[in-house]
């Protein structure tokens, strides 16, 4: 890898090279990327405000100022959640070729352990929590207990599936998990179809991924619902990444093209992202919606690619320290972040204090983000740090 991409490799292809395939399985091929964990931050910080700034409060609902916060800035963060599969999808295959060009082969109980080790932990105890712990403490602060989640769908990665047949969770904890779902269900698919195909074949395969999962909402996109979370309709966010990984990783022209790009066409990049996230629900509107997932992915993955291999970049996530350490948190910020949320806002509404919208905006918002930030710190250095060590044994390629 060039030494002016954003991309840290400690070992080359050459040290694998002549050995035999166990030592192969034992050696470390140390990747990592420095921009990304900025990236997630960001992801997830945008579904944070969809959700924390929000008030059903008549007189804050109302007001002119909250309505238009909430059109422009705040109802569509939920692209967020389209920017985490977009990374995913390019990360994931990334390093699927990666492993596959060291050792030939890509070993797919490694993987799945990998996956588990990473996603379970955090994922099973919304589970429990949304389905065993929520319905007590809602009773215990008067309130009715009416789930309609059927925890069989949750216990199965299929979440997504029980909120298109059932409607949004009672537990808020629940009502996070739809995405880690499609995410699983795509870590289950992806290995087995990059190790039986050549991989000659893999932008193809993206290709038409990407096609049919178009073809798949334009077939719905009356149905705002199925577009959102339908795996169908989602699957197009990870092939769009892995479709960035293949290029960059076997075409050399392409690859070349993204190092040189001029400061002029990245700007270019964001401003016109900013624009049609601005104004995204007065260009995507009917038949329209069928692509904006399209268009939006296309941006995420222009962002992905020059992040981490354009030599000219007007400025890299990797070295805003605090941003770059808040993203090994976001997994568990995403999962954990409604648990806060929903102690804040159940206290702010006890107290009156949630009636204007500055309230909302400087106590619930700031109070709900720290509160998260610090139940992800702990979760992380209690729990999933202990955990994600054992993700090496399992590996090739490591984060170096």
């Amino acid at each position: 890898m060039r030494k002016e991409d954003d991309v840290r490799v400690d070992s080359s292809l050459s040290a694998f090279a002549g050995k035999p395939p166990e030592e192969q399985a034992k050696a470390k091929h140390k990747v990592f990327f420095p921009n990304l964990d900025g990236i997630r931050f960001f992801c997830f910080f945008s579904v944070f405000l969809m959700h924390a700034f929000f008030s059903d409060n008549p007189a804050v609902s109302a007001d002119p100022t909250y309505k238009f916060l909430r059109h422009y800035l705040f109802d569509e963060a939920h692209i967020g959640v389209n920017f985490f599969f977009v990374l995913s999808g390019f990360l994931i295959t990334y390093l699927l070729i990666k492993e596959k060009e060291i050792t030939n082969r890509i070993h797919i109980g490694n993987f799945y352990v990998r996956r588990i080790l990473r996603i379970w932990p955090l994922y099973f105890f919304n589970v429990a929590f949304g389905f065993l712990i929520f319905p007590k403490l809602k009773a215990m602060f008067g309130g009715v207990p009416a789930e309609t989640a059927d925890p069989r769908y949750y216990l199965a990665f299929l979440s997504n599936f029980d909120v298109l047949r059932h409607g949004l969770a009672d537990s808020s904890l629940l009502n996070v998990l739809w995405s880690v779902a499609i995410e699983e269900q795509f870590y289950l698919v992806w290995p087995l179809l990059l190790f039986v195909l050549p991989a000659r074949h893999y932008q193809k395969l993206l290709g038409t991924i990407i096609v049919l999962s178009f073809c798949f909402r334009l077939y719905h996109y009356g149905e705002p619902m199925v577009v959102h979370m339908h795996t169908l309709a989602c699957i197009s966010d990870m092939a769009v990444g892995g479709m960035g990984a293949a290029l960059v990783l076997q075409n050399q022209r392409f690859h070349s093209a993204i190092r040189e790009l001029p400061r002029w066409s990245i700007g270019l990049l964001y401003v016109a992202l900013f624009g049609f996230y601005l104004f995204r629900k007065e260009i995507f509107t009917g038949v329209a919606l069928s692509i904006d997932r399209l268009v939006f992915s296309l941006f995420f993955v222009g962002i992905i690619l020059e992040q981490n291999f354009t030599s000219r970049s007007l400025f890299k996530l990797g070295r805003h320290a605090f941003i770059s350490n808040m993203g090994k948190y976001t997994y568990g910020l995403y999962c954990l972040h409604m648990l806060p949320l929903l102690v804040v806002t159940t206290l702010l509404a006890k107290m009156g204090m949630a009636d204007r919208l500055w309230k909302i905006a400087f106590i619930q918002v700031p109070v709900a983000l720290v509160l998260s930030l610090v139940a992800a710190w702990v979760s992380y250095h209690a729990f999933e740090k202990h955990v994600l060590k054992l993700k090496d044994k399992f590996a090739v390629i490591t984060k170096s």
